[in-house]
């Protein structure tokens, strides 16, 4: 996972119903113990706030269908305890914790380990209040404290290895009656299980032969940052990499994320995390299946547990095929035997002989031999089929009776440049952002008035026609350094000129001409973050802001004035922030038919219908520059079309063989990093919805449209070579001898191309086609309409 998003880590075992009694969780060097019995499990991630809880029993239930045994989430000490000693029951650490005296993070530090201990105290006491640990009749089997610590252990010295036994000492001092982990900690003491976070975990060994191989974070794609391009992970890579964990003894693996959803409102990091946390996850921000990911894991869970009475029983035995080629025997005395077959080669395809018999293996894939003799599943050959989805428009000008998306109009309201509001104060020099604002607000006003004395070359700000700046005619440069994120720069109430930072660098330089009239010159600069740092050691240390220099250059003799020093008037927050205009009922709104466009610092608003029928909604915020977004109060999160990803890097495909990095696959180059924005349909009414947006940019309203996600086609591939489904698989293969390879499509709803069906399918045979090409391995494609 990315990110300190601090919290206890919960993982829920889905498939077992709650019980009035006790269930006894213990480890053993092969797996967790449930009940005294071994078990292989498949976990997914789904972090509750990135969805609504009216998408939760939907999610749960597909993560069911796809083969999930848990579900593990987050519990977000930021989002929990937003105000210190003020637990809510409503993401990284909360901001009040910056400000506690003599504080470091974690580290052996008192201060953190106190506040640390308390809310971890808070939230275990009120999981044992439930019930809900397994030792209790719940579902909680697994608990999770720190986070990727062994990432950067080392920068705190020794002082590392004090704080992780304290944590671990504490975690288990809470007696919960289940295991505890720490993902990416070599040194995690006994009885804590140390736990592999990763694209790949088939190479991790545990710290000490007690303890069972566990993977805590199989990474499915990865985040999506504002001006990157959209990363992706072929689901061929992701299903040979939980295949060879489990071949090499592992017996817990969890997708991170199984669905990533919406980072809400401001709760992004990074910074510069979109909103959009989709994840290329199995299932998308939405909440539908992303196919053929999800169906082709499924398929491969189900694998996996037609081996786990041999898995559970015994260690694997290990051999060399060949070069790049692996087989892992799990065999028993009493006759239980399941094998996986590897080609760990990226270019070519191969031929092993495995007890007699013979085997084709494409490259960088795993074949599943269930009862050591018959192939149920190979990694690289997908039986599932693949969805099309696509968001289809429904704007008031190419639907007005369905859509109704703007009923009323536009109305907006000009936020002020500069100091504008009651709560402003004067300091000298310049103040970092978030220790000022403590995050209350993106944005933070740097004004300098015209009470001060500016050097040598000013009668405070006013400029006299003999001063060296005005005596040529050259323009003046005001020069400004920021530590991020994003600045706009305004001189005499006239924007002049921003910049902005990227996920790689947040820092933001801006350097414009301006030109200084006569009498007073004021400069306001407006600062904003986009999510606060939250990876990485001392990460509550980086600032945000402008911190300077900010300078005037282009005197005659080519000195420059520094005014980093002077007495500058903070704002922290918009006059539109404090008035409650996100909520949409001020009475200052204008409603005129000049509506004004393109121009930064403007407040709109509208009242919509929602779109008909029951598909997942977006607002396709094409024409917007920067800002946020919020459907009747609530925030659908900072949006941002006009940052555009960089024009290289993405391929039309992406070749699966071979290790994966979060650059390797990536689309949308050259193209806004997000124009689409997440409205959940339990925010909506079915009419009179309120929008509200603040626009920073510059931007135009009217060309902002609803959509709806829907799945339109449908299409899939196997060939004569692909093993049959493997719902359809027998031990005795007497299914096998009489069937091959079938293609399977299933719409959402009925369609005229299945005949008034749901889903088809279709037996890939000679006698079905015929036999065109006489010796040659035959494949079929199908492609389907569901409209």
């Amino acid at each position: 996972m990315r990110g300190a998003e601090f919290a206890v880590v919960v993982l829920v075992l889905g498939v077992a119903a709650t019980t009035a009694f006790g269930v006894n969780v213990t480890y053993d060097h092969r797996a967790l113990v449930i009940d005294g019995k071994r078990r292989v499990l498949v976990s997914g991630s789904i972090h509750y706030p990135r969805s609504t809880p009216e998408m939760w029993p939907d999610l749960i239930q597909k993560s069911k269908d796809g083969g999930l045994d848990v579900i593990e989430t987050y519990v977000f000490w930021n989002l929990h305890e937003p105000v210190r000693n003020q637990l809510h029951w409503n993401s990284g650490f909360p901001l009040w914790l910056y400000f506690v005296p003599g504080i470091e993070f974690r580290t052996n530090n008192e201060p953190f380990k106190a506040e640390m201990k308390q809310f971890t105290v808070k939230i275990v006491d009120m999981l044992k209040q439930e019930n809900l640990y397994a030792s209790q009749g719940g579902p909680i089997i697994l608990s999770q404290i720190e986070n990727e610590y062994g990432n950067i252990d080392s920068a705190y010295g020794s002082a590392a290895k004090t704080y992780i036994n304290w944590a671990a000492t504490m975690a288990t001092s809470l007696a919960t009656g289940v295991p505890w982990v720490m993902c990416q900690q070599s040194d995690a003491p006994d009885p804590l299980i140390n736990t592999c976070n990763g694209f790949y975990c088939d190479q991790f060994t545990p710290n000490s032969d007690k303890k069972p191989k566990m993977w805590t974070e199989n990474w499915t794609g990865w985040f999506l940052s504002f001006g990157g391009a959209v990363p992706y992970r072929p689901v061929e890579d992701i299903a040979f990499a939980v295949a060879r964990f489990y071949q090499r003894g592992g017996t817990f693996q969890n997708y991170y994320m199984y669905h990533g959803g919406t980072n809400f409102g401001r709760t992004t990091g990074g910074p510069f995390i979109a909103t959009s946390y989709d994840y290329d996850a199995p299932l998308d921000e939405y909440g539908l299946v992303n196919q053929p990911k999800w169906g082709h894991l499924k398929d491969v869970h189900k694998a996996i547990k037609l081996c786990e009475e041999a898995m559970v029983a015994t260690d694997p035995t290990i051999s060399s095929l060949g070069s790049n080629l692996e087989a892992s025997v799990y065999k028993t005395g009493s006759g239980l035997c399941a094998a996986f077959l590897a080609n760990m080669g990226t270019q070519s395809d191969a031929t092993v002989n495995f007890n007699g018999n013979s085997y084709h293996l494409p490259a960088w894939s795993v074949s599943i031999l269930p009862d050591c003799k018959n192939v149920v599943l190979n990694t690289a050959k997908i039986n599932s089929m693949t969805m099309v989805p696509r968001f289809v428009t429904q704007s008031s000008e190419d639907d007005i009776d369905s859509s109704k998306a703007f009923l009323s109009g536009w109305s907006w309201f000009n936020e002020p440049v500069g100091i504008s509001t009651s709560n402003a104060f004067t300091k000298p020099g310049l103040l970092e952002q978030i220790n000022t604002t403590a995050d209350k607000s993106d944005y933070m006003w740097y004004s300098l008035s015209n009470s001060q004395d500016l050097d040598v070359y000013f009668d405070s700000t006013e400029i006299k026609g003999d001063k060296p700046f005005l005596q040529d005619g050259s323009p003046t440069v005001l020069h400004v350094e920021s530590l991020g994120h994003v600045l706009y720069t305004f001189v005499n109430g006239k924007f002049a000129a921003s910049g902005k930072g990227n996920s790689g660098n947040a820092k933001v330089s801006v350097e414009v001409p301006i030109t200084l009239t006569p009498g007073r010159n004021t400069f306001d600069l407006l600062s904003l973050t986009v999510g606060l740092q939250n990876y990485g050691a001392f990460f509550e240390k980086r600032g945000a802001g402008v911190t300077g220099p900010v300078q005037l250059k282009g005197l005659k003799n080519g000195s420059s004035v520094d005014l980093s020093s002077q007495q500058w008037t903070y704002q922290i927050g918009l006059q539109g922030e404090q008035s409650g205009l996100n909520a949409g009922s001020s009475s200052v709104w204008v409603s005129e038919p000049n509506l004004p466009k393109k121009q930064p610092l403007i407040w709109y608003k509208t009242n919509f219908d929602a779109p008909a029928g029951n598909n997942p909604v977006a607002i396709d915020f094409t024409g917007m520059g920067k800002g946020e977004a919020w459907v009747n109060g609530q925030s659908i999160g900072r949006y941002w079309p006009a940052y555009i990803a960089p024009n290289g890097g993405c391929t039309n495909s992406c070749n699966y063989r071979g290790s994966y990095s979060s650059n390797k696959c990536l689309k949308n180059c050259g193209k806004p990093s997000q124009e689409l924005y997440h409205v959940p349909r339990s925010w909506l009414q079915p009419s009179g919805n309120i929008l509200v947006l603040f626009e920073e940019a510059g931007g135009d309203p009217t060309q902002i449209s609803f959509a709806t996600r829907e799945v339109q086609n449908l299409c899939s591939q196997v060939s004569e070579s692909h093993p049959l489904p493997v719902d359809m698989w027998s031990s005795d293969q007497k299914i096998g001898r009489k069937s091959g390879p079938t293609v399977s499509l299933e719409c959402p709803s009925p369609n005229q191309a299945c005949i008034g069906s749901k889903s088809c399918s279709i037996g890939v045979s000679i006698g079905t086609f015929g036999d065109p090409c006489v010796g040659v391995t035959k494949s079929l494609a199908v492609e389907a309409s569901c409209a």
